[in-house]
């Protein structure tokens, strides 16, 4: 015998039931979030990572349709990974690649055209690959940071690299429409990336933002995720930067 439902109770569809979401650098932390919450909406989810190991312990995780480990940053596998991958796809998430730190001055040319472009030329190769194969008003998805909008000993060349970001996202919106472009804006977020990065001064780290943060709390994957998938759903976004950092950049 089944219950009666709850009186003023609404039944919500899952916003992304029969879309598939692929994301490239989605074994662990944001990426890895971002399947999981989109898995929760009703997507086919598609995960990459360069780690065979993390991918099959992730893949569970989310249940995740599909998985491949490669190298986003290898052209020849970025365009083996789309071609091998049925048709169509909605949304594709980037969160492979990390910021480059360290004295400008101790920098060489091609380190320096590297960490400028780094993430525009990995972005540039994921539209280029994915793009005859998603539907339209799908999404591309990357990531940069607020860290873009200050500069201070440490940093060196990563606020000019995010920097670079924004405009080229908008740019390429146009280009690639009716599929959507947008980026996510993130200050420090809680991740296996970010205690990597830190090491024994990650605990630190995270007392100064409880402390300093407007929302008085440490943002994890779970905000970024969320962020994700509403831009996944909100087919009047593209072109766009969406901050996710408590606050950060004001403190």
């Amino acid at each position: 015998m089944t219950s009666p439902a709850t009186p003023g109770a609404v039944q919500r569809e899952p916003e992304l039931a029969g879309q598939t979401v692929v994301v490239i650098g989605g074994s662990s932390g944001i990426g890895l979030e971002t399947a999981r919450r989109a898995r929760a909406e009703g997507a086919e989810v598609i995960i990459t990572g360069r780690d065979p190991d993390r991918l099959r312990q992730a893949a569970p995780e989310v249940g995740a349709q599909r998985v491949a480990a490669f190298d986003a940053t290898d052209a020849a596998a970025l365009q083996r990974f789309f071609q091998d991958l049925p048709a169509p796809i909605d949304h594709v998430m980037v969160t492979a690649g990390g910021p480059t730190y360290g004295s400008l001055l101790e920098m060489d040319a091609a380190q320096v055209r590297e960490a400028l472009g780094d993430h525009i030329v990995l972005g540039l190769g994921v539209a280029r690959n994915a793009a005859g194969k998603m539907r339209p008003g799908g999404t591309l998805l990357l990531m940069g940071s607020t860290g873009a909008r200050r500069v201070g000993h440490g940093l060196g060349i990563a606020p000019a690299a995010f920097a670079a970001l924004p405009p080229f996202v908008a740019s390429l919106a146009l280009e690639l429409a009716p599929v959507r472009v947008n980026l996510i804006a993130a200050g420090f977020v809680d991740t296996p990336l970010s205690a990597s990065l830190l090491g024994d001064q990650l605990e630190e780290r995270r007392k100064e933002l409880r402390a300093t943060l407007p929302i008085g709390r440490v943002v994890g994957p779970a905000d970024v995720a969320a962020l994700a998938v509403h831009i996944m759903t909100n087919t009047a976004l593209t072109g766009a930067t969406y901050d996710v950092d408590g606050g950060e950049q004001f403190v």
